[in-house]
């Protein structure tokens, strides 16, 4: 019996069975399609994390206060002053760090920082819990606020489609004037967001002017940033957030951030009157780093989503096999009659391997299809295009025949070995 012979009766048999092979193969699909649309979707996030995360530019970077960490206190609990050491040997001192950014010190940052004509803005969180009105319409609740300086928008990698940006006149009276988000105008304007300009909206039943609209950035992840609504650092007081502000500089070459980063951080020490025993209470992220710490977190929950994969498909092999044994058992006279004809032991083994083979690539098909069209809504809603991870498919693929062979081998076997007047005259 040819190889051709032996696939042709597999594939026959495997057809014949449809009921049995329909179950194997969604069992096996299942297991495939969680692998490949958890990973398709991660390949999605990871594209759109790297196109949109980054909400600066390349050539800025973000100063915000250093959280305090567990340390030895010296002298009991009403001791002024606790230290403990840094990687470098400098003292930390503890009653310095969770120390917020004050105001007067973003302040004294700003106009004494002069690097190249770097460009610094001054910022506050004020949360991300905010629903904004105008007349009978509403935002959902999740708009973020923000308190923030003239120079924001650039350092923050946002641009103006409509109306203007803060002036000094704002920025120094704190008067109720916002920026609004694409999301939101989209929202309260709907068909018509560029009509927002002038118009009142009420945030937290505090009456707005509208002077500027935000060109979409898209959402990227976990990351909404067409979600938000800003207005100046001194209008923003009012409302609890953030308890420390956050410094944005931007530099105008990129061989000119690490130098900037060197000179911010000797700045950001005067600012905050360190002495030069002390290690910085404060840190520097570059806007990179958001993106490689949610790449790494999605890395992680690939490995997760491989493991659920693995674990899915060796039941599907336990299954498999049992199904093939079954089939041994059900076909036991045609086994006979194969070898009484002339059939080798390797021949019935071949046709047992084949079935079982074929049943496990059918579902690593199916379950590729469904996984990628699964995967891919994340693609849509991430606006990152249709993605295929061609790698994984591969590997699905060899995953696949391979769990089809293993759990083939034994029926296979047991196939072969059978006696064939045993069992030709088994009933």
């Amino acid at each position: 019996m040819t190889l051709q012979d032996s696939f042709i009766l597999a594939w026959r048999t495997v057809k014949s069975n449809k009921l049995r092979t329909g179950i194997t193969v969604a069992i096996i699909a299942f297991g495939i399609m969680a692998l490949i649309g958890i990973i398709t979707a991660i390949s999605a996030m990871n594209q759109s994390l790297k196109e949109n995360f980054s909400f600066m530019g390349a050539n800025a970077f973000i100063v915000r206060y250093k959280e305090m960490k567990a340390g030895m206190t010296i002298g009991g609990p009403n001791n002024r002053e606790s230290f403990g050491k840094t990687k470098k040997g400098l003292k930390e001192k503890k009653s310095n760090l969770d120390k917020p950014i004050k105001i007067e010190e973003a302040n004294y940052f700003k106009e004494h920082f002069d690097f190249n004509k770097a460009l610094v803005s001054i910022s506050r969180r004020m949360g991300g819990n905010n629903e904004l009105h105008y007349k009978n319409r509403k935002t959902n609740p999740q708009i973020s606020l923000m308190g923030a300086d003239e120079n924001y928008l650039a350092v923050s990698g946002y641009t103006l489609t409509q109306g203007r940006n803060f002036n000094n006149v704002d920025i120094a009276t704190g008067r109720s004037v916002c920026i609004i988000g694409s999301n939101v105008a989209a929202k309260l304007f709907p068909g018509k967001p560029e009509k927002c300009i002038d118009k009142v909206i009420l945030l937290q039943g505090k009456p707005y002017r509208v002077i500027g609209l935000l060109k979409a950035k898209g959402s990227s992840a976990m990351l909404r940033q067409d979600d938000v609504v800003i207005s100046s650092i001194k209008n923003v007081r009012q409302y609890q957030g953030s308890v420390s502000y956050s410094l944005g500089v931007m530099v105008n070459n990129v061989a000119d951030l690490e130098p900037a980063i060197d000179a911010t951080t000797d700045q950001m020490r005067k600012a905050r009157r360190l002495i030069p025993s002390e290690s910085d209470n404060f840190v520097i992220d570059k806007s990179d780093k958001f993106a490689s710490l949610f790449i790494s977190f999605l890395a992680g929950i690939s490995g997760a989503a491989g493991a659920i994969g693995m674990i899915t498909l060796i039941g599907a092999a336990i299954g498999l096999m049992n199904i093939m044994l079954v089939a041994v058992s059900e076909r036991t006279r045609e086994v006979g009659l194969v070898k009484a004809i002339g059939g080798k032991k390797k021949d019935v083994r071949r046709q047992f391997l084949f079935e079982s083979i074929l049943i496990s690539v059918l579902g690593a098909i199916f379950g590729i299809i469904l996984g990628v069209l699964v995967g891919n809504v994340f693609s849509l809603v991430l606006n990152t295009g249709f993605v295929v991870p061609w790698l994984w498919v591969i590997i699905g693929i060899v995953i696949c025949s391979i769990v089809g062979l293993v759990a083939g081998i034994y029926p296979a076997m047991k196939a072969s070995a059978l006696n064939p007047i045993d069992a030709l005259r088994y009933e």
